[in-house]
């Protein structure tokens, strides 16, 4: 994991392909709260703020996928105030964003369990992704009650069904079939996480589709995360020299 500040630019001679899939860990809207002897929630909306920079930034750029992971399996043990403040915020984030995802091409799509989301933030996420799904400029995933374990769970038990009925033999399980009963079934592996905050971990965060990510951590809260700053972790990126295991 990379952790010092990004470089100013790509070395000589490095490619400059963009990444095509980038995944965010959105870390620090209560420390940044606290710091400003401000509530969390005030965190958490000023980070929504961060969001709509970050999107706009990777649509402008020709960056196809964006996952932000908004609220994990473990954000419901945050005390309860807390949590209804951040389904209120998500559930007006995805009503006074919606014009401009659509006026702008940007199609939203969700991982984790929706199941568990209360029922006015399921319904403006289903609407929201109804209306947008013809878009094709860029993907938006929103990681929601998402845990990469319990992913891992589910796709393990949709197999193991399928074995149970007959319609599949052990043998027959390939990285490929498990990668299809994920949640992001259709969708690239993420290129580039980026983690703010400056915490070392991925925090059960696409636990499958890390495998070969290249990772920065930022130690910016997520409030003050910016183009400039996304700028320069991608100029890092490009310097980066890929291999995949091999030589």
């Amino acid at each position: 994991m990379s952790s010092n500040a990004p470089s100013a630019g790509p070395a000589a001679g490095a490619a400059t392909r963009l990444p095509a899939h980038v995944a965010i860990i959105m870390d620090g809207n209560g420390r940044w709260a606290k710091q400003r002897l401000l509530s969390r929630v005030k965190g958490h909306e000023k980070g929504a703020e961060a969001v709509r920079t970050t999107v706009r930034t990777c649509r402008e750029l020709g960056i196809p996928f964006l996952t932000l992971y908004a609220f994990s399996t473990e954000n419901w043990q945050r005390p309860r105030t807390e949590v209804s403040a951040l389904m209120r915020l998500l559930r007006r984030f995805l009503q006074a964003e919606l014009k401009e995802l659509i006026e702008t091409g940007i199609r939203l799509h969700a991982i984790g369990r929706r199941e568990r989301l209360p029922e006015d933030v399921q319904r403006a996420l289903a609407a929201a992704i109804n209306d947008t799904r013809q878009n094709a400029t860029l993907q938006l995933n929103l990681a929601l009650s998402y845990g990469g374990r319990d992913e891992i769970t589910r796709a393990a038990q949709a197999l193991a069904a399928e074995v149970q009925a007959g319609r599949l033999r052990p043998a027959d399980i390939t990285e490929d079939l498990l990668s299809a009963r994920l949640d992001t079934a259709g969708i690239p592996d993420p290129d580039l996480l980026i983690r703010t905050g400056g915490d070392m971990r991925v925090s059960n965060f696409l636990l499958w589709q890390l495998a070969y990510t290249e990772i920065f951590v930022t130690p910016t809260l997520w409030p003050d995360f910016n183009r400039s700053l996304f700028q320069q972790i991608l100029d890092d990126f490009q310097s980066r020299e890929r291999r995949f295991g091999r030589v």
